[in-house]
């Protein structure tokens, strides 16, 4: 009876071992389970835990259901979330380097999204560092156009517009072309084109066809104005409290979710295009008078960057330009 009742203890406390050795991180993202970046991010927690044996669960949070879009990096920070998805251009404010790829007409497309993210890598690992975390990898949104109920034919027609503001860059483009900016998530665009709370924004195809925008506007201007790019981060402490196998097996799959991310990007850019076409949006190229007035609000803006940003910033661009 004895042996029995010892047999049956360390059956019990083996059978508990893979529950007790498996860690579990939460990662919230600010997008629908729908979008291209939550499809990749699944995909992505899929990997790590085949990868890892199962030792590391990750449980994905969309739709801001965990943290809204501002709180998710101070939450990956503060260990709230082990990691989490931001977008970069959300945290100008703290440090201008946050904000590159989110400066009009500075890279307008893939290719030069990629080679400014190659530029601004270093200096973006190091920021985070400071701050006790680590980038594990990042996918660009599709190029930024501008949607808006009413027609614009120059820059001069989006005053007064009710325009949406997700960023500093954003917020200042209102300012400058003397729109009221409206603070706005991308969980609650819907609601707010629906209550008239914003009547425009600027935003690519992507958060134009998870939010519905064809049901309250109809004119989308392709003006390719920048690519922000959503960043996945990790706290350092609870990376490096895995075991190196983990750990490793972590680093291999965020390196295939960042090169399967910005193919999807590309790849989706057009299909998101041509639903809001088939929503019954126009869908259309600036005119030559709307596109150079933006430009002016472009230079303005990576002047007004460089001086922020200093130094360490002048050398991202040089190098982003060199290349």
């Amino acid at each position: 009876m004895k042996r029995l009742v010892a047999l049956a203890t360390a059956l019990g406390f083996a059978a508990a071992l893979p529950a007790a050795a498996q860690t579990k991180w939460d990662l919230p993202s600010a997008y629908p389970a729908s979008n291209f970046h939550t499809e990749n991010l699944q995909q992505f927690a899929n990997d790590v835990e085949k990868g890892s044996g199962g030792k590391l669960k990750i449980q994905l949070h969309p739709n801001a259901s965990l943290f809204k879009a501002p709180e998710i990096k101070r939450a990956v920070q503060g260990g709230q979330a082990q990691i989490g998805e931001i977008l970069l251009v959300n945290f100008e404010n703290e440090d201008p380097l946050y904000g590159i790829d989110g400066i009009p007409f500075l890279a307008t497309s893939y290719a030069e999204s990629q080679k400014l993210y190659k530029a601004s890598k270093k200096a973006l690992e190091e920021r985070l560092a400071k701050q006790g975390m680590m980038l594990l990898y990042t996918v660009p949104w599709p190029p930024q156009g501008i949607y808006s109920k009413k027609p614009l034919a120059s820059g001069a027609d989006m005053k007064g517009l009710k325009w949406r503001a997700y960023s500093p860059a954003t917020a200042k483009i209102a300012e400058l072309v003397g729109a009221q900016p409206m603070t706005v998530q991308a969980a609650e665009v819907s609601q707010a084109l629906a209550t008239g709370v914003i009547d425009s924004y600027m935003s690519s195809g992507a958060t134009g066809y998870d939010s519905k925008t064809y049901e309250h506007v109809k004119n989308w201007y392709d003006t390719q104005a920048w690519l922000p790019k959503n960043a996945i981060i990790v706290n350092k402490k609870a990376f490096e409290a895995l075991e190196r196998p983990t750990q490793a097996a972590l680093l291999k799959a965020a390196a295939a979710a960042e090169t399967r991310g910005w193919k999807s990007s590309q790849d989706k850019n057009g299909w998101y295009l041509d639903q809001l076409r088939a929503k019954g949006m126009n869908i259309a190229k600036p005119s030559e008078e709307l596109a150079a007035d933006l430009r002016k609000v472009g230079n303005f803006l990576l002047a007004e960057w460089l001086r922020k940003a200093g130094d360490d910033g002048r050398k991202v661009i040089d190098a982003y330009r060199a290349m």
